[in-house]
């Protein structure tokens, strides 16, 4: 092997060493995070990182329908690809993909919370792949005897969904608002009616400026503090006096965002195995890595 090649080779050695032991920290850090996180009741929550079990219900959105077969649902996802070949190679290309971002509702026994599924990891109970000639299918997949015959199309097209009833595993950052569960912080609350006020200098001018001069002197900036802080308390009332409403969304740290109809101990097992297929790569690459260094050492 001359020079050139065994830079390479010890370039992706090093490569396939890193990337198998970030991939084995990553998921080993997800199963520990899922274990180490009690389940919660949705009524008794702590308000910060949670996971639950429920049912998914219809939210008050409209109910969804999957772009590839028309077919009503809550959430969807879908790709779709197109068969190539040149020379020696062969595979297929994503031509086409996305997934829905509507709430959804999931439900215990002790009451509901609406989920954002933005940026969350989704593991659904229906998934559906078949092949056609067409870039676009023309309603639901195939079944039976006509799923047998489109095996030689050149597209191949993957819808998944949740629906009405499914069991849902969630785990993410839980929050409630109303019902007075939230303190006031006044000082920030009357900051944010204020850059409020400011996005129309105009209106708070005409409102304030008592001697026309077009500027806000100390004693009217005084009465535009005093007028955003009862503004802010008032809003603060009719917020508590809202019905509590509870939601899911992706942690702002670097925590685990899983909605799944999958359970806990099914994700975890599985997360263990991809860890230990990391672990391998990771030994895999650090062996050929002294392998390559010691025939360069002679």
């Amino acid at each position: 092997m001359d020079i050139q090649g065994q830079v390479v080779a010890l370039a992706c050695s090093v490569a396939l060493s890193a990337g198998g032991a970030w991939w084995f920290l990553r998921r080993f850090s997800q199963a520990r995070h899922l274990l180490d996180t009690p389940t919660s009741k949705i009524r008794s929550a702590a308000q910060g990182y949670v996971e639950f079990y429920g049912v998914l219900h219809d939210s008050a959105e409209p109910q969804l329908l999957g772009p590839l077969t028309n077919t009503p649902c809550l959430w969807w996802r879908y790709k779709i690809e197109e068969y190539s070949s040149s020379d020696k190679k062969r595979s297929w290309r994503t031509l086409e993909s996305g997934s829905s971002e509507a709430l959804l509702r999931l439900d215990d026994s002790t009451g509901s919370c609406l989920i954002n599924p933005r940026g969350a990891q989704v593991r659904p109970l229906t998934r559906e792949v078949w092949k056609g000639s067409l870039r676009h299918p023309l309603g639901a997949a195939p079944t039976g005897w006509r799923a047998l015959f489109s095996s030689g199309e050149r597209y191949r097209y993957t819808e998944e969904r949740l629906h009405v009833g499914q069991p849902l595993y969630a785990i993410g950052d839980f929050r409630s608002s109303g019902g007075g569960r939230q303190g006031l912080d006044l000082a920030a609350a009357q900051g944010a009616v204020i850059r409020e006020w400011k996005s129309d200098f105009g209106g708070l001018l005409q409102r304030f400026d008592s001697d026309g001069n077009g500027q806000l002197d100390e004693r009217e900036w005084q009465r535009v503090q005093l007028a955003a802080s009862l503004e802010a308390e008032d809003r603060h009332r009719l917020q508590s006096a809202r019905p509590v409403q509870h939601h899911l969304a992706k942690p702002r740290e670097a925590q685990p965002f899983i909605l799944s109809c999958a359970g806990e101990d099914e994700l975890v097992r599985q997360f263990y195995w991809q860890a230990a297929g990391g672990a391998l790569l990771c030994v895999a690459g650090a062996l050929a890595t002294a392998w390559l260094l010691g025939i360069n050492s002679f």
